[in-house]
Parts: structure tokens; sequence; C-alpha cells
């Protein structure tokens, strides 16, 4: 998005582009969150000896520092730190980002909704993709057909973590018969 040479950078190294506002369908509503960023995730198994879990647990403070942090920043351009967002290298890198910098550091950021647990219980949800994908590729289902009941799976899945979830922010919640809307419904959206 900024290397050298790229069609979408000038000689001098700016980008042609600039950060966008997130935009919107005819669904939403003032006050409605616009978009989300994930910025990756962290699995430490809990069956594991303690000094394993204490190795992981001093690596993921390593990776999250001030100073490894920073360079994660600049490079991948995915801050996680208030401090990556203020720091002068962040600030003197701001005009080849196109907006990036601005926008982390505005409010509309905080119109983005938190993106909570990346994937809200992976291993029970994990242990669920990998057979129904092996049904479609060996032609047991359809495609259809083995999405169909993995999209089940992960409902019901879903509904017992929903009932038992211990996570504030951004929790899996199961729409009621009520609520959902089927496929047409969606097809049918502008």
């Amino acid at each position: 998005m900024t290397k050298p040479g790229l069609p979408v950078v000038n000689d001098d190294g700016t980008p042609k582009w600039r950060m966008a506002p997130s935009p919107y369908g005819a669904y939403w509503s003032e006050g409605m969150k616009l978009g989300y960023q994930d910025v990756g995730a962290w699995t430490i198994p809990r069956v594991m000896s303690d000094r394993s879990q204490k190795a992981a647990w001093l690596y993921a403070q390593f990776t999250v520092s001030k100073s490894v942090s920073l360079q994660k920043t600049l490079v991948g351009l995915t801050p996680i730190r208030e401090s990556d967002l203020n720091s002068p290298e962040m600030l003197a890198k701001s005009a080849e980002l196109g907006g990036l910098v601005e926008f982390y550091r505005s409010p509309a950021r905080e119109a983005w909704t938190p993106t909570g647990v990346n994937i809200a219980d992976y291993p029970k949800l994990a242990k669920l993709w990998w057979p129904n994908i092996a049904d479609a590729i060996s032609g047991e289902r359809t495609a259809q057909q083995a999405l169909d009941k993995l999209a089940e799976s992960q409902d019901r899945a879903m509904a017992v973590m929903e009932r038992n979830y211990t996570v504030k922010n951004c929790p899996p919640r199961i729409a009621s018969d009520e609520e959902a809307k089927g496929r047409d419904w969606w097809f049918a959206q502008p």
C-alpha cells in the first residue's frame, strides 16, 4: 500500500490515495458503528506445562512492549498502542500514509466496533469447520450442503456460548427466530 514503485504511490513516496470515511449502507442509522479492524489475537493453550505457559506469556509481553509494538506498527500499519500513534516516528511517517495516522488519532475511530475476542471459542468452533469443509472437498456433500450444516452447527455452539459467555465486550449473540432474516431477504438488500 505504501511500497515505492507501486502504481498507487507518487514518485516522492507519498500515496496517491487518502483514507476515506467508513462507508455505510441503507440499513445504517445515526449512532451505529461503521466498521472494525482486526489486528490479531493470541492463543495460549490451557493444557500445557506451567513453564510453557509462562514462556508464552513472556513472549506476548515482549511483542506488545513499546519498542516492539512501535516497530510492528511502522512496518505493518496496525497500531495497538496509543504510544505508537503519538510517537515521533509515526508522526514523521504520517504524510506517507494517506491519512491513516490522522484517522487513528481522531474521534472517527470511536465509531468502529471493537472486535472483542476474534473467534468466540476457537477450539470449539474450529472442530466444526474441518469435517464440514472435508465433506465438501470430498464430494460427500455439495459446498452449499456442507456450509449449511456448518452454519447450523456453529449457531448451536454459539447459542450455548451466548448463554454461558463471560466476556462482556462483543460476545456472540444469536438472533431469535423472529429476528432472523432469510437468505432471500439479504439478497434483496441494496
